[in-house]
């Protein structure tokens, strides 16, 4: 059985590590503030100081932090993924990251003798915790095979879209669904608020229909019960968008509605929004996300 190294124990690399280790799996983990990985350390999993005493420790490595300046340095700096011998390693990364990033990571692994593989996921924290997240990885067939018993101890849909950075471009086109549909569904509450119909019916009513979502049966009751805390963080939907945009750029491609999202969310940020949820964006319409009382 594979040693396994994580780096990055946040609201969705706890609950894999938790996942891995419910398989048997033995997991060393390291992350950038400790006491974030004091429960995991009680449940099993193993300390190591820096991602090189990871990545020395371990034979498949997964890394899952913020924003893609914090996977280059967690990679590429002094104690970092690639400052250890990684022959015969396998890295994956679950960020949502760069294209042009995994592709740069798959080229420097190739050359010291390793492989990568890009393996962004969705699903949020429930899909974490409840070991059901979707997959979307870039890399060679070969090394997907032997990452592929692993990828099922957290995730119920994986798919191999091509080589270094195809995983990234799926999980773009993830996020650009997933725009719309925050957006749909936060309009949405606002319009049937003011129109004084009942919420919780006109939820159960439009998820039984061609409307239901997964944003719709997952954020909307929480939003009704005033819970913004981060399945997935603004600040990290706002630079998914913003990679997406990018990306559009380079290929002659316009995104008007994907454009808009990420200025609603820009907005909601500005307002001190970016450490809550996603479904934080009501709070555009209503005042500290309190549902209005309508006057119809």
């Amino acid at each position: 059985m594979p040693q396994i190294g994580f780096i990055g124990t946040g609201v969705m690399g706890k609950a894999i590590v938790r996942n891995m280790m419910k398989q048997g799996l033995q997991v060393n983990v390291y992350n950038r503030t400790k006491r974030k990985t004091d429960e995991l350390i009680k449940e099993g999993a193993v300390w190591k100081d820096t991602p090189a005493e990871i990545t020395a420790s371990s034979d498949i490595i997964f890394t899952m932090v913020g924003f893609p300046k914090d996977v280059e340095s967690i990679y590429f700096d002094e104690n970092g993924v690639f400052s250890t011998d990684i022959t015969d390693k396998i890295i994956v990364d679950l960020t949502t990251s760069t294209p042009t990033l995994a592709e740069k990571i798959a080229l420097r692994a190739l050359e010291l003798g390793g492989a990568t593989l890009d393996a962004p996921v969705s699903g949020g924290d429930l899909g974490a915790k409840n070991g059901t997240l979707t997959i979307m990885v870039g890399g060679a067939q070969e090394i997907y095979d032997r990452v592929l018993p692993i990828f099922k101890t957290f995730g119920t849909t994986f798919t191999l879209h091509g080589t270094a950075g195809k995983g990234q471009h799926t999980k773009m086109a993830n996020q650009i669904m997933i725009a719309g549909t925050m957006t749909g569904m936060t309009e949405m509450l606002a319009y049937a608020n003011k129109a004084g119909l009942d919420l919780n019916k006109v939820i159960e009513t439009l998820s039984g229909g061609s409307a239901a979502n997964w944003s719709l049966s997952n954020y909307s009751p929480r939003i009704l019960n005033e819970n913004y805390s981060p399945g997935f963080f603004v600040k990290h939907f706002i630079k998914d968008l913003k990679i997406a945009l990018d990306e559009a750029e380079k290929m002659d491609l316009n995104l008007p509605s994907t454009k808009l999202a990420a200025e609603l969310y820009e907005k909601l940020a500005n307002k001190g929004f970016q450490d809550d949820g996603t479904q934080a964006l009501i709070k555009l319409w209503w005042a500290d996300g309190k549902q209005p009382k309508s006057k119809n």
